[in-house]
């Protein structure tokens, strides 16, 4: 699973490496996590973005990623992507 920040958004990608195709994707721009974003700090958007992730690799059969935080220290948005990964049942 791979994490990009930019100042107002947070993306994660599930890509498999060998084929070099993105598999899952979620980000504060889909309109699920959008919707529930109304009023809401940063860390909570990449909360919601972590456990949309989660739930669409769930789906499609993909139960453990290597989590690749893509430069960006451990804490803050990333870190909250990570753990609601991990809550809704994603291993890393």
């Amino acid at each position: 699973m791979c994490v990009f920040r930019s100042l107002n958004h947070i993306y994660a990608q599930v890509i498999d490496d060998l084929r070099g195709r993105t598999l899952v994707c979620a980000s504060t721009l889909d309109a699920e996590v959008r919707n529930g974003t109304a009023g809401k700090v940063k860390t909570d958007r990449a909360g919601l973005v972590g456990a949309l992730v989660a739930k669409r690799a769930l789906g499609k059969g993909i139960t453990r990623v290597i989590f690749d935080r893509g430069g960006y220290k451990y804490h803050g948005r990333v870190k909250a992507l990570a753990e609601a990964a991990r809550q809704e049942g994603l291993k890393f």
